[in-house]
């Protein structure tokens, strides 16, 4: 088929249609003629897409059709009916399918920091290398808890909420590598064990859980839901199934992306927690009950709501209109 020639005797046919789907008002003739345009032009689409599915003008004819079928239709989307699906259905969904991944990737963060723990606690020339015993003093008796209450505590959870966003963003959009997250992992590791390894060796462990626990409980656990996120990510290009490597990759994209968006808030809770509770006067029972309680309640959303969708055949992907789905011809 002649693209050019087909372009030139259906395009004025096109720009009726796109035209009638941009009009605010429809008299009833125009609302015919838009109905009748509709089935031509998506016959014609089915026919290019056979030929050329990944053309300019199929991009374009959908975009058209789209907008169309929003007029006849009366689907255009509601955002408060949008926002309560996002995070009833398709955000919980997103967060269970990586329930088990999250949990194996939070055990080995944690033996992986233990052992940096073990080894700078145990170790005198590691800490020799970390700073002299005056510094280290230092670190121990006054920078690791003025870190927490140096600056207003509303400037400190903003700024400790976007450095944490940032971070999850990067996982979920830099896990398709397959590099970033082992080494992201890694890294944060090795600095949480070491300094845990220090405040050890200085016999102030119980200051170091004291103000790691109520925020980081959370806190962590986000990190490890977004690196787990990369990781679905990159295994979809790496074992697509049934699948061409692309539609797998577009699909996880897709599905798991709402991840990063709904960390944004569960950052945002353990940066408030951060800010307000970790350097309150509050007694450290009371600090590391509220950060327990805010990780219970992520857990309690993600198995109830997300178990329930993922039941109901969710998984966190858009609809097949959103998607950008269209008819193929057999």
């Amino acid at each position: 088929m002649d693209m050019d020639a087909f372009t030139t005797v259906h395009g004025p046919q096109w720009a009726r249609l796109d035209a009638l789907a941009r009009k605010r008002r429809l008299t009833g003739d125009e609302a015919d003629e838009l109905l009748e345009l509709y089935q031509s032009v998506s016959a014609q689409l089915s026919l290019i897409r056979s030929v050329a599915a990944e053309s300019s003008v199929s991009t374009s004819l959908s975009a058209t059709l789209a907008n169309a079928r929003t007029r006849f239709t009366g689907a255009k989307s509601n955002f408060f009916v949008d926002t309560a699906r996002f995070f009833a259905i398709s955000l919980p969904a997103a967060f269970y399918r990586l329930r088990w991944l999250t949990v194996i990737i939070g055990a080995v963060f944690v033996v992986i920091g233990t052992l940096f723990a073990v080894w700078t606690a145990g170790n005198p020339a590691v800490m020799a290398a970390m700073g002299s015993d005056a510094q280290l003093q230092k670190l121990v008796d006054h920078d690791f808890v003025n870190y927490y209450s140096e600056n207003p505590a509303a400037s400190f959870a903003g700024a400790v909420w976007t450095n944490n966003a940032w971070i999850a963003a990067q996982c979920v959009a830099f896990g398709v590598t397959g590099v970033f997250i082992p080494y992201s992992i890694l890294m944060n590791a090795q600095n949480v064990g070491m300094t845990a390894g220090v405040m050890f060796a200085f016999e102030r462990g119980d200051v170091f859980f004291s103000y790691i626990l109520p925020h980081g409980l959370m806190e962590l656990t986000a990190i490890f839901i977004a690196a787990a996120a990369g990781l679905r990510i990159f295994w979809s290009w790496v074992s697509p199934g049934a699948q061409t490597r692309l539609d797998s990759l577009a699909r996880e994209g897709r599905s798991l992306i709402t991840v990063a968006a709904g960390l944004v808030l569960v950052l945002f809770v353990s940066g408030l927690v951060e800010g307000f509770v970790t350097p309150s006067p509050l007694p450290v029972w009371a600090k590391i009950t509220i950060g327990a309680l805010v990780l219970a309640g992520y857990w309690a959303y993600t198995l109830i709501l997300g178990g329930r969708a993922v039941r109901a055949g969710e998984t966190g992907d858009l609809t097949a209109d959103d998607a950008g789905a269209s008819v193929r011809s057999a």
